[in-house]
């Protein structure tokens, strides 16, 4: 066999350049193609730990109720109502929860009395605790400084867009002490907690009862774009917020008194809803308004809408 046959052989033994590149189209297409499903997985498999959440919630707020008799209230304040602001006394649920979360050194370090906002009880309200952040939520655990843990989940308190006060007709609310007795409208139709979309430019903290931890059933937040979420907030109709308009009210003043409402990051936008009777349940943003509403008041007298 000569030399010039022998080079031949070898050479024939490789690939084209038009060869390497069909091979690269194809795998391209089939990576393509198989993006979408990866995805898809990936976000299943955030919805059920964001499930998981709100089902170990619950669980504290029922073994709350068992041991107190009565729910935890809303946010314990002398006076409201409940303003969106770093003042007064302002202690929510989930402080309230704690040792059902397994969190009692955090609850033995909280000094309720000294109020949420207070210094000496920042190394607790500066702590993120993994189960109160959705796993589909894409911003901060904590403010810029880091003097301000967030959460993702918030009680109910209200049917409507109203002040956080001592007259609502969710369950948690300000100085509230609900019990099932009182739930007329029966466990399994009254929203207990669910998702929230925190705002990070005027967030208070997992500690606070206030919109921090607090939403009504009035309307359902929309999820602004990503890079959006530090610098913008959500108005109370549950729509984006025009060019040269305040994110809460549209006019000039931001409303302290603003509460607004649940929303997610989930696709679809639907929410995980925990209710009073221990369930949880999806809740997608076409649900009936009039049924949403009904879901935040725990005793209407109506007959319960499905949803």
């Amino acid at each position: 066999m000569t030399v010039s046959s022998l080079n031949k052989r070898t050479a024939s033994r490789g690939f084209t350049l038009v060869e390497l590149l069909v091979v690269i189209a194809i795998i391209g297409v089939l990576v393509s193609l198989l993006l979408p499903a990866v995805q898809a997985s990936r976000e299943a498999a955030r919805r059920c730990s964001c499930i998981n959440n709100v089902m170990q919630l619950n669980l504290a707020l029922q073994n709350y109720e068992f041991a107190h008799e009565s729910f935890p209230a809303g946010s314990i304040n002398p006076t409201g109502p409940i303003r969106n602001i770093p003042e007064g006394q302002d202690v929510g649920w989930i402080v309230q929860a704690l040792p059902y979360l397994e969190q009692n050194a955090m609850w033995r370090s909280f000094d309720q009395t000294a109020g949420a906002f207070a210094a000496v009880n920042q190394p607790v309200s500066s702590r993120p605790l993994e189960i109160l952040i959705c796993p589909s939520y894409p911003g901060n655990r904590t403010n810029p400084g880091s003097t301000v843990a967030y959460s993702t989940y918030s009680g109910c308190y209200n049917d409507a867009e109203q002040p956080i006060d001592v007259k609502n007709t969710g369950i948690l609310f300000l100085n509230s002490a609900i019990r099932f007795g009182d739930i007329y409208d029966g466990s399994s139709n009254t929203l207990l907690l669910s998702e929230s979309i925190p705002d990070e430019e005027s967030e208070l903290g997992w500690v606070s009862g206030t919109r921090a931890t607090l939403r009504n059933t009035s309307v359902f937040e929309r999820p602004l774009p990503v890079s959006n979420i530090a610098n913008q907030s959500f108005p109370a109709d549950g729509e984006m917020p025009v060019d040269g308009e305040d994110a809460q009210t549209g006019e000039g003043a931001v409303n302290e008194l603003f509460v607004g409402g649940f929303g997610s990051f989930h696709s679809g936008d639907i929410i995980n809803a925990g209710m009073a009777d221990g369930s949880v349940r999806a809740i997608a943003p076409s649900i009936d308004l009039a049924a949403l509403q009904q879901l935040g008041n725990r005793a209407d007298g109506t007959i319960p809408r499905e949803f």
